[in-house]
C-alpha cells in the first residue's frame, strides 16, 4: 500500500501536472503546425517551383514489381519529399519555442531589475557605521 500512496504523491506534484498539460498541448501544437505546413505553406511553394508536390518527391532505390500477382515486390524509395516537409516543420515549432522562451526571459529579467530593500538592520548598521566614521573624521 505504501507504494501506491508513494506513487500518488509523485503523480499529484505540480511538475508531472504541468509536464503532462505540456505534452498534450505540444501534441495538439504539433498537429496544427502540420496542417499549416502541408495545406498553406508547401502549396504555394510548389506552384513556385512549377506544381512540385513535395511531399510525393522520392527516390526510387527499387521499383515495384507487379508483374506476378502471387508474388507482388514493393517499391523501395527514399522520400525525400516528406523529410523536406518534416523540416520546416521543425522550424517553425523551434521559432515559436524561441519566441515563447524570449518572451519567459523578457518576463523574468523586468521581476529580477527591481531589487527588494535592503533588511532593516543591514540598513541600521550602514547608518551607524556611517556615523563612526563621521565621528572618528572630527
Amino acid at each position: 500500500m505504501s507504494m501506491l500512496k508513494e506513487f500518488k504523491e509523485f503523480a499529484m506534484r505540480g511538475n508531472v501536472i504541468d509536464l503532462a498539460v505540456g505534452v498534450v498541448i505540444g501534441g495538439a501544437f504539433g498537429k496544427i503546425v502540420t496542417s499549416l505546413v502541408d495545406q498553406i505553406i508547401m502549396p504555394p511553394i510548389g506552384m513556385l517551383t512549377g506544381g512540385i508536390d513535395f511531399s510525393q518527391m522520392k527516390w526510387v532505390l527499387k521499383p515495384a514489381d507487379n508483374s506476378d500477382p502471387a508474388h507482388k515486390i514493393a517499391e523501395v524509395a527514399i522520400g525525400y519529399g516528406t523529410f523536406i516537409n518534416t523540416l520546416i516543420q521543425f522550424i517553425i515549432i523551434a521559432f515559436a519555442i524561441f519566441l515563447v522562451v524570449k518572451a519567459i526571459n523578457k518576463l523574468s529579467r523586468r521581476q529580477e531589475a527591481a531589487p527588494a530593500p535592503p533588511p532593516a538592520d543591514v540598513v541600521l548598521l550602514t547608518e551607524i557605521r556611517d556615523l563612526l566614521k563621521t565621528q572618528n573624521q572630527k
